[in-house]
């Protein structure tokens, strides 16, 4: 017996042949994988001669057991084609036997194969600028493209390529992009998630139709989510979304078509079933972005698009232009040159308003002094006559003060002006974009100077700091960003009392370390003396204050404070003393009364409600039911309420009817002690345990700092400028105490 050769040199020949492809012309190269039983992956490129034909020959030192021979484009990777659905045989290891050299038959290549090979994998390019929503370009942002799928109810998404936006926020992307995958291929490589949007969607068709109830839905896909609707113990029994289950999907689309409602706008939207599903075939990307900047925070995501923003079978090139949220740091550019150049100031906004919108400031109503949104007040509302608390940033506009190197602010409380209190100025900090380096941070303290709380102007700060800055040279290096770029001063109202100040801005040069040649700063325009006003209410919550025990504040619902406070004294069925904790029967016809106390000491007093909880997640506002009535207990007290209201509020007290008490004078309303009448039998419409929740709020806007970050809250919450109170009664659940039985028994007689 002859025995058969193991080492040496062996050779695979593979002749390919396309010559039967009409007016064949050799655009492109072949290449050819083989694949031994160890996973090792060889390759060879062949160029095609005139007339369709080449040969590749690949060389193994060890004799090849059994082989797969995949043939494809040249452009594809080894590992790519094996994903690939491409012409693909086996070699079995028997074909070998004594032979150093074995030659395949003629691989035929077919037109489908040869024209497809032609845009299976395609490099695409992406441009585009990111800015904010003022227009202004964002630098040194990461931007990543991602190609997105989704079935049913979850999305998954690949990353396909990332960028830094330069100086002017533009980017590009470059990538190759590969179609025509063994979905097993594709499957191994995407991750997936349950997807917020599809669910919404998805959730507005089935929801209205309970006989669709979807099975339990988890993290990751899988069909058996349809075994309610299908009623199938092969989906039931289906826990993954590997290839055996892809296989279903033609079938199992088939059966769920004839069961779910017709949904063309889950059709146009590409949603399974209602859409045909097979990515592994796409050959153009549909792309979605993500943006994070290293500003305030390092890898701040400041822009997370959704399926919702899909951007279908983009085209080659993709011009994009992304807008992204107000935690970017933008590059501040000028609308109107010359912007650095000017000797005046524009005091320009206060939490984010317009002075314009702060009474006694120009150009903003002469009343309420101090107060954000000033002027007439309409009924039924409560955003209106705010004063400031906490730390309010103060900014001016975008150009810096020319000739002035420092500056200082003095304030007036009607005792003539004055540096301001120890710690109300507060340092800050701006961002610049340094090339090479990214965003870096500039700090600007306040700091005594010849006797003078005063903090450095950015045109000083360039003429003696490092970078080269736009001011300095036609080739700077480094551009401040948005991030405090025009912040004024951070005032810490806390460093005063309560109450009304003007406030204005006085500049300085410096000489030798010394402050000289002092100046009010004018305001652009007509030139005048720089000022502006506000007004402060900051709340103080603390157990000394002077706060009834029977509030039984600080035990985690009601905040020892009374700016403001709030109390329910008590409540009442048909003139009868409920307790808390206490039950009573659901009667018809029976009357409820609730005392209740809602109170700003500081008159500053926004809105309030009173609801009822009950069940599971029930709950109504008792103070817009049919048969409601509100009054005051305190005479002249004003109420804010008028039938139909869902609250009382500062816009009714102003203007209230005439039963409801006398009208308060603007800007102050402290509330009252207030009685609600309302039928039992609405407040609570069935038996169980209910939760009275009264809720009281303050027109306070709150400002904060967090590290370099100065924001203000304008909205209406508990922490920042409200109060709350919670009163528990049983009704129609057990046998009434002792307490009232006779009421209640003669009542029920009756």
């Amino acid at each position: 017996m002859v025995k058969e050769q193991e080492c040496g040199r062996f050779e695979l020949v593979v002749p390919l042949d396309a010559s039967g492809i009409d007016n064949f012309k050799p655009e492109q190269d072949v290449k050819v994988v083989v694949k031994d039983v160890e996973g090792i992956l060889r390759s060879q490129n062949v160029s095609l001669d005139k007339g369709g034909r080449g040969t590749a020959t690949l060389e193994f030192t060890d004799k090849p057991g059994s082989l797969v021979v995949f043939v494809g484009p040249a452009d594809a990777s080894e590992e790519e084609m094996i994903g690939l659905q491409t012409l693909t045989f086996e070699i079995p290891k028997r074909l070998w036997a004594d032979k150093p050299i074995l030659e395949f038959s003629p691989v035929i290549i077919h037109p489908y194969y040869w024209f497809w090979w032609l845009h299976w994998c395609r490099s695409f390019t992406i441009r585009g600028k990111i800015t904010c929503a003022n227009g202004n370009p964002v630098p040194g942002a990461e931007v990543c493209a991602y190609d997105v799928d989704w079935w049913f109810l979850w999305s998954s998404k690949q990353q396909v390529g990332c960028a830094t936006t330069d100086i002017n926020g533009l980017f590009e992307i470059t990538f190759r992009w590969c179609c025509g995958w063994w979905p097993w291929w594709w499957l191994q490589r995407r991750t997936w998630q349950l997807d917020d949007v599809l669910s919404e969607h998805i959730g507005k068709v089935l929801n209205p139709r309970p006989e669709l109830m979807l099975s339990q839905i988890d993290n990751q896909p899988g069909l058996a989510v349809f075994d309610k609707i299908l009623g199938n113990e092969e989906v039931r029994k289906t826990s993954s979304f590997k290839t055996p289950e892809i296989n279903r999907l033609p079938n199992l689309r088939a059966q769920l078509l004839k069961r779910l409602p017709a949904a063309p706008e889950l059709e146009a939207q590409r949603i399974w079933p209602w859409y045909h599903w097979s990515p592994w075939q796409d050959c153009t990307p549909d792309i979605i972005f993500k943006v994070s900047q290293d500003c305030e925070v390092d890898g701040k995501v400041i822009l997370d698009e959704t399926i919702s923003d899909t951007r279908w079978n983009i085209s080659n090139p993709l011009d994009v232009s992304l807008i992204v949220n107000g935690d970017a740091c933008c590059r501040p550019v000028c609308q109107n040159p010359p912007c650095d150049e000017r000797d005046c100031l524009i005091i320009d906004s206060v939490c984010g308003s317009p002075f314009t919108q702060v009474g006694g400031n120009p150009g903003a109503p002469a009343t309420p002094v101090g107060y954000l949104n000033p002027g007439p007040v309409m009924a039924n509302t409560h955003n209106y006559h705010r004063p400031f608390a906490g730390i309010i940033p103060i900014v001016k506009d975008v150009t810096d003060l020319t000739g002035v190197d420092y500056y200082e602010i003095e304030f007036d409380d009607g005792s003539g002006w004055a540096p301001l209190p120890s710690g109300a100025a507060v340092d800050f900090k701006r961002r610049y974009w340094k090339a090479g380096t990214g965003a870096q941070l500039a700090s600007f303290p306040f700091i005594d100077i010849s006797g003078h709380n005063v903090v450095e102007t950015r045109r000083h700060y360039e003429s003696h700091h490092t970078p080269t800055w736009p001011n300095e040279s036609v080739l700077p290096d480094a551009w401040w960003l948005s991030a405090n770029y025009s912040m004024l001063v951070p005032i810490n109202t806390r460093k005063f009392n309560d109450g009304t100040y003007r406030f204005r801005v006085v500049g300085w040069q410096e000489s030798s370390g010394s402050l000289v040649n002092s100046v009010i700063v004018p305001l652009c325009g007509d030139k005048t003396e720089n000022e502006f006003v506000l007004t402060f209410d900051n709340r103080v919550t603390n157990a000394l204050v002077s706060h009834a025990a029977s509030h039984n504040c600080g035990q985690g619902v009601h905040l020892c404070t009374s700016e403001p406070d709030t109390h329910i004294k008590a409540v009442r069925v048909d003139g009868v003393l409920v307790n808390p904790c206490a039950t009573v029967e659901l009667m018809p016809g029976a009357t409820l009364e609730i005392d209740f106390i809602v109170h700003d000491s500081d008159r500053h007093l926004a809105y309030y409600t009173l609801s009822a909880s009950w069940g599971l997640n029930q709950s109504q506002n008792l103070l817009n039911l049919p048969g409601a009535v509100m009054s005051p207990i305190s005479a002249g007290a004003q109420t804010g309420w008028a039938p139909g209201q869902a609250e009382g509020n500062y816009g009714t007290a102003l203007s209230p009817a005439p039963f409801q008490g006398a009208a308060v004078i603007a800007p102050y309303w402290e509330g009252g002690e207030y009685r609600l009448t309302v039928p039992m039998s609405q407040a609570f419409p069935e038996p169980c345990c209910y939760q009275l929740e009264l809720w009281a709020f303050k027109r306070t806007i709150v400002g904060s700092q967090s590290g370099n970050v100065f924001r203000c809250d304008h909205g209406f919450h508990v922490g920042s400028n409200g109060n709350k109170t919670e009163y528990s009664i049983g009704v129609g659940v057990c046998p009434s105490p002792t307490k009232g039985v006779e009421l209640i028994s003669e009542h029920s007689t009756k």
